[in-house]
């Protein structure tokens, strides 16, 4: 455009008209980097734009293109602006490279978060509100390959804990999040008294690679009672049958509420399997992760049965 490039307009507009919005980006880094941007000014979502042949390649993006649109006509849902977290965000300059220790690390708890449409801003929300001494995180969003290393940088930028882009077999520390890459599943493996990250370049699972179910169901064999799961804002069921094998194995698992979800997909269909201990609104899911941290989820629950009674 004359004058004015995409994030300058998208500022302008949601500025003095704001609407819901899809970004078609680039797979790119620079398009990766504008993609995020427009996130945090307000965009909804983004759709990858064929490299090459594009004439003919765009044809298999109708699908995806047609839902996006029509999800985005049907919300009501306004995640918290950039400018509502800058007075939450701790000063933080550690290197993206997540730290690697040869000496045996135990930690009881995993926290493990799974999110697709309006996902890359509600996990913002999460990281920024927890401590550098937060039990690991290990996340699933549904982004492409592309994308994933500059969302993990732009985490790790913004939160007191180390973020980065899950590598085969690193080991799980506390104080880090690891965030799959967009091409390869994320599971969760013992090694020795402590885990590691495992990555797996198989076959799409419920459309997705990287998918939440892997995660889930590898946190659910692995981590058991000592999880905490968390299931976000999404398009699809992706995660919904993972989460109820992790509280099967006695984890407690949270879905984001339907009010402040861009799409109460994913979630919603958590809640419909059954899996789901609690229901939260996006700004409350970090203080009752700390929470349960800090007194299990057994006393927690029995806490809040007393006060209601």
């Amino acid at each position: 455009m004359p004058r004015m490039d995409g994030i300058t307009f998208l500022r302008n507009l949601m500025r003095l008209r704001p609407m819901p919005v899809i970004m078609i980006s680039a797979l790119t880094q620079k398009g990766a980097e504008h993609s995020l941007q427009a996130l945090e000014l307000g965009a909804l979502d983004f759709i990858g734009k064929p490299k090459l042949d594009l004439e003919h390649s765009l044809a298999n993006y109708t699908e995806e293109i047609i839902a996006k649109v029509k999800m985005a006509s049907n919300t009501t849902a306004h995640i918290r602006s950039s400018s509502s977290l800058r007075n939450n965000r701790l000063n933080h300059t550690s290197s993206l490279v997540c730290s690697s220790n040869n000496n045996v690390v135990t930690t009881d708890t995993i926290i493990a978060i799974g999110a697709s449409t309006g996902g890359t801003e509600a996990i913002k929300e999460i990281l920024v509100n927890l401590p550098p001494d937060t039990p690991p995180l290990v996340i699933t969003q549904h982004i492409p390959k592309a994308f994933s290393t500059a969302f993990a940088r732009r985490m790790n930028s913004l939160s007191a804990l180390t973020v980065c882009e899950a590598e085969h077999r690193q080991q799980i520390l506390p104080g880090h999040a690891y965030i799959a890459p967009g091409d390869q599943h994320l599971q969760i493996a013992r090694d020795g008294a402590g885990y590691q990250c495992r990555l797996d370049d198989g076959t799409l699972v419920n459309r997705h690679k990287p998918s939440v179910d892997v995660l889930f169901r590898s946190v659910a064999k692995n981590v058991g009672a000592s999880a905490i799961g968390v299931q976000l804002t999404g398009m699809g069921d992706d995660g919904a049958r993972g989460m109820k094998e992790m509280q099967d194995a006695g984890a407690y698992t949270i879905a984001q509420d339907e009010k402040t979800s861009v799409v109460w997909g994913m979630p919603g269909e958590a809640v419909r399997h059954g899996g789901v201990s609690n229901i939260l609104a996006l700004d409350e899911i970090a203080g009752e992760i700390l929470q349960i941290i800090k007194t299990g989820w057994t006393k927690a629950h029995n806490s809040r049965a007393n006060a209601a009674s």
